[in-house]
């Protein structure tokens, strides 16, 4: 069993954050453990509330799992302030391991969650310790600063190449029947894993689900590309399972099930 550490923001609603992270890594066989970067009140219908974790707090946890564990993957998610940020990077600046980032910059219901001086740092100073970074296209737009004239395919390659890292950019914003995410790897490799858009008001936690599964499945030693194909399995998985479901009254979860 892989021990895969989730840093990141908690939801009341279970369906995004560390509590998806959570339930994805479980669901693949391994143990996760958790740092919580923020406290969110939200539920289905959007965020009503945050509240940053104090630094002093955010470096015990960090310490007291890194003390103790060893950790074969981290991902991570909600980075809400500037110091957050460079707590997180400097705790992982010499750990050889893999390292997924899913920058949460707007929550579903269009809540800004990361500063724009967070923003700036991420970039420069942790995307390229990361072993993937998984923007959707708006995200991945206003990370490399482009308009709209700019296909995705430029952005996303623009993005590994400038911070050197691997990007995978979701596709669930794109138009048509088709959803592509595109892996762009530091080596100038390009993979993309596509499958049927499926109409559902039920896909809050995709990217976390991807994120936490892609960090799961690499720390069991597979290849980037196929790490990123089982995820967008899981993923599918995800949405096919609550297509039909009614939790809570707006953007439902998805129900991740590996039986």
């Amino acid at each position: 069993m892989k021990i895969i550490l989730t840093i990141a923001g908690s939801d009341t609603s279970a369906g995004a954050g560390i509590q998806q992270d959570l339930k994805t890594i479980t669901a693949l066989g391994q143990y996760a453990l958790t740092v919580t970067t923020a406290l969110t009140a939200q539920n289905t219908m959007g965020v009503t509330k945050v509240m940053d974790v104090p630094d002093d707090m955010l470096i015990a946890q960090l310490d007291a799992v890194f003390s103790d564990f060893n950790i074969d993957a981290v991902k991570i998610g909600m980075l809400p302030s500037l110091s957050a940020s460079r707590i997180v990077t400097e705790r992982l600046a010499d750990r050889k391991i893999p390292i997924v980032c899913d920058p949460v910059m707007i929550s579903t219901s269009g809540t800004r969650l990361m500063s724009e001086e967070c923003t700036e740092y991420v970039k420069n100073s942790l995307f390229p310790l990361c072993t993937l970074v998984t923007p959707n296209i708006p995200e991945a737009r206003s990370l490399a600063g482009t308009g709209n004239d700019i296909d995705n395919e430029t952005v996303g390659r623009m993005l590994s190449q400038r911070h050197n890292t691997s990007v995978l950019l979701k596709g669930g914003h794109g138009e048509g029947n088709i959803m592509c995410d595109t892996l762009f790897t530091t080596d100038g490799e390009e993979f993309s894993f596509c499958s049927p858009k499926v109409v559902t008001r039920n896909l809050h936690g995709t990217g976390c689900t991807m994120s936490s599964g892609v960090a799961a499945y690499l720390a069991l030693g597979l290849p980037l590309p196929e790490a990123v194909r089982r995820a967008k399995e899981v993923i599918d998985n995800g949405i096919a399972n609550a297509k039909d479901l009614t939790i809570g009254h707006g953007n439902g979860p998805l129900w991740i099930s590996m039986k």
